[in-house]
C-alpha cells in the first residue's frame, strides 16, 4: 500500500465518520425527539420502552447518512487536497488521478457492503421491532392513542373493508368531547360505502383481554353514502358502542419484512393485488440500489471535489446537498411506475447516472 493510499484513505474515513455523526445529529435526532415526545407525554410510556425505540430507530438513519456522509467527505477531502496543490504534487510524482482515487473506490465498496447488510438484515428487523414495541404500549393503554386535534387511524382496525380515521376535539378523564369518525373503503374492497359519525361526547373504555378500544356515543349523528350517491342518516341520543381493534403488527408492512418474507408472500399469495405485488418487489430492489449509493458516489465525488478547489470551501457541501437530494428524489419517482421494469429502472437510474457522469468528469480531469 502506498503512502498516498493511507494518507487519502485515512482522511476520507475520518471525514465520513464525522459527517455521519453530524448528519445523524441534525437530520435524525431532531425528528426523533418529536416522535418520542408523544410516547413520553401522551402515551406515558416507560423510559425503557422509549430507549428501546431510539435504539431501533438509529439503524434506519444509517441507510441515508452513510452514503451522504461518504459523499460529503470525498468532496471536502479532494477539494482541500486540490486547493493545497497536493493533487498536483502527486501527479508530478507519476500517480494518475485514477490511482489516487483508488482508496475512495475501496472505501466506497466497503461502505456499500455495510449498507447492503444494514438494508437487507438490520433495518427491516429494526422496523418490525419498533412497530411491535409501539403496539405493546398501545395494548397496555389504548386510550393514549386518542390525542385531541390529531387524526388517528393507522393503529386501529374497524372491519375488513374500511379504513378508519378518528379525531377528538378534547378529552377529560374517560370522556372525549367532539368525537369524529370517518370510514373510507379500502382500495381492494368491494364495499364502496363511506360513513361519517359525529358525537358531542363519548365514553371511553378498554377491553384489555381483546385489546379493544370501546366508545359509547352520546348525541350522535351518522351519515352513510353508497357508491350511487344515496345518503342515509340517523340521530341518536345514545349510540351502541363503537369498537376498534388494535392493528396487529403480525402482518408487517413491506419495509419491515425480510427479503425472504417478501419473496414468499409474492410466490404463495395468488390473490395479492397487483399494486401490492409491485410495492413488495420495489422494496427489495430499493434495498439493493440504495446499498450501491456509496460506490456510485465515489465516481462522481472525486472529480467534482477537484472542481471546488478555489478557496470556496462551501462548494463541497453544496455539491453533496445537490447530489444527495437529487439521488433520493429520483428514487422516489419509482412509486409513479405501474410495472416492475419501470420501477426497477428508475431505482437504479441514480447509480448509473453517477457512474456515467463520474467517468466523463474523470476523463476531463485527466487533461487538466
Amino acid at each position: 500500500m502506498r503512502i498516498s493510499d493511507r494518507y487519502i484513505g485515512k482522511q476520507v474515513l475520518l471525514g465520513t465518520l464525522y459527517a455521519v455523526l453530524v448528519l445523524g445529529m441534525v437530520l435524525v435526532l431532531g425528528n426523533l425527539f418529536k416522535q418520542i415526545q408523544p410516547l413520553l407525554v401522551d402515551m406515558k410510556a416507560p423510559l425503557e420502552l422509549v430507549i428501546r425505540i431510539v435504539i431501533n430507530v438509529l439503524p434506519l438513519s444509517l441507510m441515508y447518512t452513510i452514503p451522504w456522509g461518504f459523499l460529503s467527505a470525498v468532496l471536502m477531502v479532494f477539494g482541500r487536497l486540490s486547493s493545497n496543490q497536493e493533487i498536483t504534487s502527486f501527479r508530478v510524482a507519476g500517480l494518475s488521478l485514477v490511482r489516487l482515487a483508488m482508496p475512495v473506490f475501496v472505501i466506497g465498496a466497503a461502505l456499500s457492503a455495510l449498507s447492503l447488510w444494514l438494508n437487507v438484515s438490520v433495518v427491516p428487523h429494526s422496523r418490525a421491532t419498533m412497530f411491535q414495541l409501539i403496539y405493546d404500549q398501545a395494548s397496555r393503554d389504548p386510550k393514549s392513542l386518542l390525542k385531541p386535534g390529531v387524526v388517528n387511524g393507522e393503529n386501529f382496525n374497524q372491519d375488513s373493508g374500511s379504513v378508519p380515521k378518528l379525531l377528538i376535539e378534547g378529552r377529560t378523564g374517560d370522556w372525549v368531547e367532539g368525537f369524529h369518525l370517518y370510514l373510507s373503503p379500502k382500495a381492494d374492497s368491494e364495499n364502496r360505502d363511506t360513513t361519517y359519525v359525529h358525537a358531542t361526547r363519548a365514553a371511553i373504555s378498554v377491553d384489555k383481554t381483546k385489546r379493544q378500544l370501546v366508545l359509547k356515543l352520546e348525541d350522535a349523528y351518522a351519515e352513510s353514502r353508497n357508491e350511487k350517491g344515496e345518503v342515509t342518516m340517523f340521530l341518536a341520543s345514545v349510540a351502541e358502542p363503537v369498537v376498534f381493534d388494535l392493528r396487529d403488527p403480525k402482518k408487517p408492512k413491506a419495509n419491515s419484512m425480510s427479503n425472504e418474507q417478501i419473496r414468499r408472500e409474492i410466490e404463495t399469495n395468488p390473490l395479492l393485488p397487483e399494486n401490492q405485488r409491485l410495492k413488495l418487489h420495489t422494496e427489495i430492489v430499493t434495498r439493493y440500489s440504495f446499498s450501491m449509493a456509496c460506490f456510485a458516489f465515489a465516481f462522481v465525488a472525486v472529480p467534482l471535489g477537484l472542481q471546488s478547489r478555489r478557496r470556496d470551501s462551501s462548494m463541497g457541501l453544496v455539491y453533496s446537498l445537490l447530489i444527495g437530494a437529487g439521488y433520493f428524489l429520483l428514487t422516489m419517482l419509482a412509486d409513479q411506475f405501474k410495472s416492475d421494469s419501470g420501477a426497477t429502472m428508475m431505482l437504479w437510474a441514480p447509480n448509473a447516472a453517477c457512474v456515467l457522469i463520474g467517468l466523463f468528469l474523470f476523463r476531463r480531469a485527466r487533461f487538466k
